[in-house]
């Protein structure tokens, strides 16, 4: 049933010149868009106007923004140690000494990627991955000042999430055992990552938290519990989990201690897909135990969680801690594809204290009339207030804001065409994250692979 009775629906145009959007909102969001106590006042703020055409051809800004190139894949990495790997995908800021940045970027490296993450002794868990980490450290001009690989020897690094104790967990997003594709050892973990010194935290896979296709974490900072999403490709798709850490009050290296590993079920919802109407709230939702949590013999969404089954979605990608709920995303869902039902997008809400789960946020399956392919993926807070959204679909790539008015404007356009004039292909956006000073706004291009830091007028 509705939240409290506050559902709205509303319709909203993206103002980008290229593609029109729907979003239906739901209840009252102050959780979701909570930035800055202005931003919070503010309501967040409208569009930063039209998209001006860049004339280097990378990247399309509102006037008044400037952007700048970090880093590009194949150049060497600034701090010796071989080239900058492709994909970079999932990414977070940390602050550092004397005003400096420290920039965590995955590399969702496959077994065949082009250019991999290199090995580096002490930072390796498997020389035959091809995925990892790399940091870069800017100063407080926003210059880079160094650059190396983090954790190597890792598979499908796609996202992951920041701890309150200012480490990074990167996760896998695969399940390959020792033996495929190459690979020595078993693979589908979540690696801790010291932003500042990786040699602290090294290559430990962190067993107790699963085996499976991760996607991304978002930690609740005052239980310390740890939610996962799970980015499964086929039918029956990803489940939504939590971690129980055995010590709560985290440190680094506090997750190697154990914990247990659940997964969410709601009630009579065996797929979240068939729920279509924002602002729907489940009350009682159970956390049930994951039987083998290292997937032994039996992937984790097929082993048998009793009588009553358990939860599954389709794409469920970015995952982050808001307020005192956890949010998370489930980019589309398609019939054809074996969801109950289709959508372009969902964001939900869990409130651990009320055991609730609430469709906060629905992208229609009319999103994007010009555009078709597109949805939500790595999402992020604002210091303005609102979401940044990267967009992850067909046709041309955006990252999107989102007023807590429930205004859908564009932010940027990739502008590198991996195609031909007559089939074009643009790359994804990932990674969308701030500088602890909100005055930088950073994010990924997939490929080329590129990270771009953005500067401007922002409003707060």
């Amino acid at each position: 049933m509705p939240e409290n009775g506050l559902t709205t629906r509303r319709q909203l145009l993206a103002r980008t010149g290229a593609s029109v959007a729907s979003i239906a909102f739901a209840g009252n969001l102050t959780e979701l868009f909570a930035g800055t106590a202005a931003a919070q006042a503010d309501l967040g703020h409208t569009d930063y106007g039209p998209l001006v055409p860049d004339p280097k051809g990378l990247l399309d800004l509102p006037k008044g923004f400037r952007y700048r190139v970090l880093s590009r894949e194949g150049d060497p990495l600034r701090s010796g140690g071989g080239t900058v790997p492709s994909h970079p995908d999932g990414m977070a800021a940390f602050a550092g000494r004397h005003g400096r940045v420290h920039l965590v970027r995955n590399h969702e490296n496959r077994a065949d990627a082009e250019i991999p993450v290199p090995t580096v002794g002490g930072l390796t868990y498997d020389p035959a991955g091809k995925g990892g980490c790399t940091t870069l450290t800017l100063d407080g001009g926003g210059e880079v000042r160094a650059e190396r690989v983090a954790i190597a020897g890792t598979a499908v690094n796609c996202a992951g999430g920041p701890t309150p104790w200012g480490t990074w967990l990167t996760c896998e997003e695969t399940e390959d055992r020792a033996g495929t594709a190459g690979y020595a050892k078993d693979h589908g973990f979540i690696f801790e990552v010291d932003p500042a010194e990786p040699h602290r935290s090294g290559a430990v896979p962190l067993t107790a938290m699963g085996r499976f296709q991760h996607e991304a974490v978002a930690v609740d900072p005052r239980r310390g519990i740890v939610y996962e999403t799970e980015d499964a490709f086929e039918k029956p798709f990803g489940l939504f989990y939590r971690f129980l850490p055995n010590l709560p009050l985290g440190s680094l290296g506090s997750l190697r201690a154990g914990g247990r590993l659940q997964a969410m079920r709601v009630p009579g919802v065996p797929d979240l897909s068939s729920v279509q109407e924002a602002g729907t709230r489940f009350d009682g939702v159970e956390w049930v135990d994951v039987p083998d949590p290292l997937a032994a013999r039996t992937p984790v969404r097929l082993q048998d969680f009793g009588p009553r089954g358990i939860t599954h979605a389709q794409k469920l990608e970015g995952c982050y801690w808001g307020g005192q709920s956890v949010y998370f995303v489930s980019s589309y869902a398609r019939r054809t594809e074996g969801s109950a039902a289709d959508h372009f997008g969902q964001i939900w809400r869990y409130d651990p204290s009320a055991r609730a789960l609430t469709l906060v946020v629905v992208f229609g399956p009319d999103t994007d009339v010009q555009l078709p392919g597109e949805s939500p993926d790595n999402i992020c807070l604002a210091p303005s207030g609102g979401l940044m959204v990267c967009e992850d679909g067909n046709g041309a790539q955006h990252v999107f804001g989102v007023t807590r008015q429930g205004e859908v404007y564009a932010m940027a356009r990739n502008r590198q065409n991996l195609g031909t004039e007559q089939e074009p292909e643009w790359g994804e956006f990932a990674g969308v994250t701030f500088a602890p000073d909100g005055g930088t706004m950073y994010f990924n291009c997939y490929s080329p692979g590129t990270t771009f830091a953005v500067t401007g007028p922002w409003r707060s």
